[in-house]
């Protein structure tokens, strides 16, 4: 499937050939920002090779607030174009940020699930805002087990338009122990049960993004077997809400970071939090806001938050990611940072 999108992409956008990608500085190592779009997702990648990945684009609206802080942080990372934009799902935290950003940076690829699967006026109006905005640019649907070809890098697609793959990663497959515990699931006929999902390899480093997938979907690919194995940075599903991450697919993950991005008042439940905070093998849980409307307890220490008062000036999570399983996390706000060794 990776040779079918990279066939389609060189017919529809010519990717290998494109000057913006030339004109990037070339990084030696993974740069991923966790862009604070107010409890959204705006994730940046920078490869190696200097070729660029954001996943999702934030808000609409307040002045170009969210795609101002994506070029902030596309600047910090020197680069001019984004290659790839890959949308998760169309709720208005993630899609509704592309009109304003198309407008800013020149955009190589939209990759998406496809059409609009959720049956609410809201939903099809950021849809529909989404199809005029990307009119003109190269544009991907894809389906579980595609890659993006990104060179140094790999994209691989677990889930996309409530499908998921069916086949375990290489070394995965266990059967999972803590499956048999797991309550049942609720169905979910949300966009978000649709979201685009993406394992990111770096070598022997592993990032998850599920975007927004609820239980019933986490645990399609992690029970009875864990079909993703272990990974070493974690982005909680759904900025930390407890409609997602159960148990059983985040202790068998056994991430060594993992970050929420949350708002001051959106995501980061208690309950959510607390399964990741107790994920066995855990080093250590980053948070983008305090989560106002927890307590302390379901709070990191400040350190290890990026905003810590609600009006904030939009401060990232930075990770520097080697190959040989090295990464280092950087609090865009105080530049406190962590490495966590190679195992």
């Amino acid at each position: 499937m990776r040779s079918v999108l990279i066939a389609l992409l060189s017919l529809c956008f010519g990717v290998a050939s494109s000057p913006y990608a030339a004109a990037a500085p070339t990084p030696k190592s993974l740069q991923i920002y966790f862009i604070d779009v107010e409890g959204g997702q705006a994730t940046l990648v920078v490869s190696p090779s200097g070729e660029s990945l954001l996943i999702d684009a934030g808000w609409p609206g307040y002045e170009g607030r969210d795609a101002d802080r994506i070029l902030a942080a596309a600047h910090q990372a020197g680069i001019t174009q984004l290659d790839y934009v890959l949308i998760t799902h169309y709720h208005r935290d993630h899609v509704g940020g592309v009109p304003q950003l198309v407008d800013g940076i020149k955009v190589g690829t939209f990759v998406d699930h496809g059409p609009n699967l959720e049956d609410s006026q809201v939903t099809r109006t950021d849809y529909a805002a989404y199809e005029k905005a990307i009119g003109g640019h190269a544009h991907v649907v894809v389906k579980p087990g595609w890659g993006l070809p990104i060179k140094g890098l790999q994209v691989q697609v677990l889930a996309a338009a409530g499908d998921h793959l069916t086949k375990p990663q290489p070394g995965a497959g266990e059967a999972n122990s803590y499956c048999g515990s797991e309550p049942a699931a609720a169905e979910d006929n949300t966009e978000n049960a649709r979201s685009v999902g993406v394992l990111i390899t770096f070598g022997k480093f592993r990032f998850l993004d599920l975007g927004d997938l609820t239980k019933k979907k986490e645990l399609e690919i992690a029970c009875p077997n864990n079909l993703l194995g272990t990974v070493d940075l974690f982005l909680v599903t759904h900025h930390g809400a407890d409609l997602s991450n159960p148990k059983a697919l985040v202790w068998a993950l056994h991430p060594r970071v993992a970050v929420i991005d949350n708002g001051p008042r959106k995501g980061s439940s208690p309950a959510a939090w607390q399964i990741v905070h107790d994920s066995p093998g855990l080093e250590d849980l980053w948070q983008l806001h305090y989560a106002a409307e927890s307590d302390r307890d379901h709070n990191v220490p400040e350190e290890r938050i990026a905003n810590v008062k609600e009006n904030c000036e939009g401060k990232y999570i930075k990770v520097v990611a080697q190959a040989d399983g090295t990464f280092t996390v950087i609090n865009g706000r105080t530049g406190v940072q962590k490495t966590y060794a190679k195992k």
